[in-house]
Order: C-alpha cells, then structure tokens, then sequence
C-alpha cells in the first residue's frame, strides 16, 4: 500500500468519525437533496463545517492524488474538505501548482456541486487563477447548462469586486438576469449588493438597466442595504 493510500485511507477514517445521523438528516434537507430539488442525491455525513476546517488544517499536507480523491467523494463534507484544502494549497503555492488546481477545479466540475462548495472556492482559485488572464471560461460557465457551473461563474467575479473591478461580474450578471433557478437569483443580486458597496452609482446603473426583467429575489438581495425608502421605491418599480 502507498503513502498516498495509507494518507486518503487515514483522513476518511478519522473524518467519517465525526459524523452525526441527526446532522446529517438536517443537512439533507437544508440543500435541498429530495428527488427535483438542486441536491438531489446529495450525502450527507453529517459533519459540521468548523469541524471540516479543523481537518483541512490538520490535513494541509495531504497530496493532491489525496486531495482529488476527496473531491470526488460521494459525501458532501468530503467534497468541501477537499476544495478548502485546495484553496490553502492555491494560496501558497507556485505559478505551476496554482495552475494544476486550477485544472483539477475546472476538470472535475460534476463534483462542486452544491453553493456552499462553491462559494467557499471559485472566488479563491477560479476567480483569482483569472485575475490577469482571459475570462472567456467564466463567460462559458455563465451559459452552461449546469446550474452549478453558472454559480461558479458568477461566484468567481467576487474576487474581482473585492478589488472594485465590476466589469466581469457586471456582464456576468447581465447574461444571468434572465436564469430560471433561484440559487443563481441570489448569487447575483448578492455580487450587486457587493459591487453596490464600493460603488452605489454603478449597481443603480445596472438596476436601472435591468430592473423591468430581473427576477425579485435578485433585485431583493441586491437592494438589501439600501436606505429603507430607496429600497421600497425598486420594489415598487
């Protein structure tokens, strides 16, 4: 047996300890994993997400053949283990490592599957691994069929925002004014939220732009810190 084996074998052991069936049933329910909902299928070990960061830094070290194994786990906790070791891993490593996680991320895209795994990662590797380099994949992302793909797309541009660039999420936004799901609803009115934060004049240009088509979950998370009567007005509109 490897060290690599010996290395998974005694993460998953240790780790699968700390799971809670009552936990674990609350989870289920809260991402949504009945037959139609966004999770469906989704297991759950029932794991808490301190605990998953506690075994992220004790696990730092792990390989990336361990790290990768993880990802690809049935379990919704092994999955997030795996993309917090992942986002340490990018924030340390070389040019060559950030873009073998970068690649490891993007090629195994069926597995980041639910917002919290999203939104813990794709700004720290995809919108970061971006940052000077084309966004054509994001835009890509944002017309994908997956539902989880068009979140990693809006997700990413966060990194962006945090440094008052809104071009990316801007026209990200714009593509996804128009998407069906309300996982993708909240993401955008969020990441206008955000921009809205450093700079009020561009969000309400957006809005005003928008505002006609945009469903009321994105327009509601977007206007949320807005003083209480301007708020009030959107709504009305």
């Amino acid at each position: 047996m490897s060290t690599k084996q010996i290395i998974h074998k005694d993460i998953i052991q240790a780790f699968r300890k700390e799971g809670r069936p009552e936990i674990a049933e609350h989870s289920s329910r809260f991402f949504k994993t009945a037959i139609g909902e966004y999770g469906e299928g989704d297991r759950f070990l029932g794991i808490r997400v301190p605990v998953v960061r506690t075994y992220a830094k004790k696990y730092k070290g792990a390989s990336p053949a361990v790290v990768r194994k993880l990802l690809t786990s049935e379990f919704h906790e092994e999955r997030l283990l795996s993309v917090i070791l992942l986002v340490e891993k990018f924030k340390s490593g070389s040019a060559e490592d950030r873009k073998s996680i970068y690649e490891m991320y993007m090629d195994h895209t069926a597995y980041i599957n639910n917002w919290d795994i999203i939104d813990t990662s794709a700004p720290h590797i995809v919108g970061a691994y971006l940052k000077d380099r084309s966004k054509h994949k994001l835009y890509e992302f944002a017309r994908s069929d997956s539902l989880w793909e068009r979140r990693i797309a809006i997700m990413a541009t966060f990194h962006y925002i945090r440094q008052t660039e809104f071009e990316a999420a801007l026209e990200i936004s714009e593509l996804l004014v128009h998407d069906k799901e309300d996982l993708i609803h909240k993401a955008v009115g969020w990441m206008l939220r955000e921009i809205g934060k450093r700079d009020r004049v561009a969000e309400e240009r957006f809005l005003k732009k928008h505002i006609k088509r945009m469903p009321r979950t994105m327009l509601r998370y977007a206007i949320e810190k807005f003083p209480e009567k301007k708020r009030k007005a959107y709504l009305t509109k």
